[in-house]
C-alpha cells in the first residue's frame, strides 16, 4: 500500500475577474455546461482569449505528500497557497489537472468557514464533525478537549454570530485538530490570533505530526514553518517554484522576497483579508523632514505613516501595527488606542495616522504588518501581513559595537550597577 496520501498532477485553477455573474436557473446552468463542453472539444480551452477577464491562480502544480509528513506551503500573497488548500478540501473545483487525497481531511482555511452563525458553538462542533465524516460517538469523546482547548466554556451554548473573530479561530482550530482526521490543512488565519494561542496551536500541530498524521501548513511565519515542517514548497504567481528541505525552501523564499522592491504602496494581492468597508493603501517610514526611508540607522526615531481609505462609514475601530523579522518572528505589536487615543470612527474618505517611536531595533531586516479590528466583537476589517520591508543598519564606526550581537533584535534601556560582594547593599542605577 502506498504511503502517498496527497497526489497533485498539473493542477490549475482559472478565475474570472471584473464581471458579476447573473442569476441562472438550473436549466440555464445545464445548457451552458453542455455548450461549454462542446466548445472545449471543438476549439480547445477558450478562456485565454481575454487576458483582462481571467487569471490563473494556480498553473501546472504537481507534488506528492507522504503519510505523516508536515509540509509548509509558502509564498507571497496571491501566490496561490489558499487556492491550493481549497482545492484539496474540495471547496473549489480545479480547472485542469487533478488532486487525489486519501483519508479524512480537517481544514482551517478561513475564519468561520464550515460554521453556521445561527447555531451555538456546541451545535457547530457536532455539525462540523459530521461534515468531516465523524460519528457522533467520536465527536462526543473529543468534545470536552475541543472546548477546553478553545477556551470558550462560558460561550459554548451561545450562537456563533455573537462570537469574536478570535473565538471563531480558537474553536475552528480545536475542531480541526482534535477530530480524528488523517490530514490537517491549516491556512494563515492563525496570524490574527494572540501570540499565546499561536504557540498553543503550533504545539498541538507538533503533537499531531508526532501521531503520524499529515499536515499542510500555510504561513508567512518562516520561523514557525522551520520549527514545525520538515519539507516545504514555494509558490509564486500560481506556480511551484521550488520544493525540498524546509531550510532550503525558506532561504529561497527570503532571497526572492528581498530582491523585490517594496515601495510602501499596498496592492490588492497584498491583503490577506479585506472587508468592503476599510482598505490600507500605503505604509511609509519617514525621517524628521518627511523623506521616505527604507534604511533606518540604529537609534534613529521611526515615524511610520499609515494611509487608508474608508469605503463605508466605520465606527469604533482599532488600528494595529506589527513589527517582525523576515522569518516571521513578532518583535512588537502596537495599537493606536494603546496610548489613550479613542477608537477611530469616520465617514467615507482617505485618512492617515502616524506612529512615532524611539527605535529600539538592532541591525536586521524587518517587516511591517498592519490590520484594523472592530472594537465591537473584534471583527477583522483588513489585514496586510507584509505591508513594508525596511532595514536597520550600521552607518558609522560608532555602530561597530553591534556587529557581534546581530542575533539580538532589540536594545534594552537601563543601567548596570557596580559589581558587589554578595551581602552588600545594592546601589540602584535606574
Amino acid at each position: 500500500m502506498s504511503d502517498t496520501v496527497i497526489r497533485v498532477e498539473n493542477l490549475g485553477k482559472l478565475y474570472r475577474i471584473g464581471e458579476a455573474l447573473p442569476y441562472k436557473t438550473l436549466r440555464d446552468s445545464i445548457t451552458n455546461a453542455f455548450t461549454n463542453f462542446i466548445k472545449k472539444i471543438s476549439k480547445g480551452f477558450p478562456f485565454e482569449k481575454s487576458h483582462s477577464k481571467y487569471f490563473w491562480a494556480l498553473r501546472n502544480v504537481s507534488f506528492e505528500v507522504k503519510r505523516g509528513e508536515v509540509t509548509g506551503v509558502i509564498g507571497r500573497n496571491g501566490a496561490g497557497k489558499s487556492t491550493l488548500l481549497k482545492i484539496l478540501s474540495r471547496i473549489t473545483i480545479p480547472t485542469e489537472g487533478y488532486a487525489q487525497v486519501r483519508g479524512h481531511i480537517s481544514s482551517l482555511l478561513e475564519i468561520g468557514i464550515g460554521f453556521h452563525p445561527e447555531l451555538t458553538g456546541r451545535d457547530n462542533v457536532y455539525f462540523n464533525g459530521a461534515i468531516l465524516g465523524m460519528k457522533r460517538q467520536e465527536i462526543q469523546r473529543k468534545f470536552d478537549e475541543i472546548v477546553a482547548f478553545a477556551e470558550i466554556e462560558k460561550f459554548i451554548d451561545t450562537p456563533m454570530k455573537h462570537y469574536s473573530s478570535g473565538m471563531y479561530v480558537r474553536l475552528a482550530f480545536a475542531v480541526a485538530a482534535y477530530l480524528e482526521s488523517e490530514i490537517l490543512l491549516v491556512d494563515e488565519v492563525l496570524a490574527v490570533g494572540d501570540i499565546g494561542f499561536q504557540k498553543k496551536c503550533l504545539g498541538k500541530m507538533e503533537h499531531i505530526a508526532g501521531e503520524g498524521r499529515t499536515v499542510l501548513f500555510v504561513s508567512h511565519n518562516m520561523s514557525a514553518v522551520k520549527e514545525l515542517c520538515t519539507s516545504a514548497m514555494l509558490l509564486d504567481q500560481g506556480q511551484k517554484i521550488f520544493a525540498g528541505p524546509v531550510d532550503e525552501v525558506v532561504n529561497c523564499y527570503l532571497d526572492s522576497s528581498l530582491n523585490k522592491l517594496y515601495t510602501g504602496e499596498i496592492s490588492l494581492d497584498m491583503h490577506s483579508f479585506q472587508s468592503e468597508t476599510f482598505s490600507f493603501e500605503k505604509v511609509s517610514i519617514n525621517n524628521n523632514v518627511g523623506q521616505s526611508l527604507c534604511h533606518v540607522k540604529i537609534n534613529e526615531p521611526l515615524a511610520i505613516t499609515l494611509r487608508f481609505s474608508v469605503k463605508q462609514p466605520v465606527q469604533n475601530v482599532r488600528i494595529g501595527i506589527g513589527l517582525g523579522t523576515i522569518l516571521g518572528v513578532r518583535v512588537a505589536t502596537l495599537h493606536h488606542t494603546d496610548t489613550g487615543l479613542q477608537p477611530f470612527s469616520g465617514d467615507v474618505g482617505v485618512y492617515e495616522i502616524e506612529l512615532n517611536v524611539k527605535n529600539p531595533l538592532l541591525p536586521n531586516t524587518y517587516i511591517i504588518s498592519v490590520w484594523v479590528l472592530s472594537t465591537l466583537g473584534g471583527e477583522l476589517l483588513d489585514y496586510v501581513p507584509e505591508a513594508l520591508r525596511f532595514d536597520v543598519v550600521e552607518i558609522s564606526a560608532d555602530d561597530y559595537i553591534y556587529h557581534g550581537y546581530k542575533a539580538a533584535l532589540v536594545q534594552i534601556e537601563g543601567g548596570w550597577g557596580q559589581v558587589r560582594r554578595v551581602g552588600d547593599k545594592p546601589k540602584n542605577t535606574f
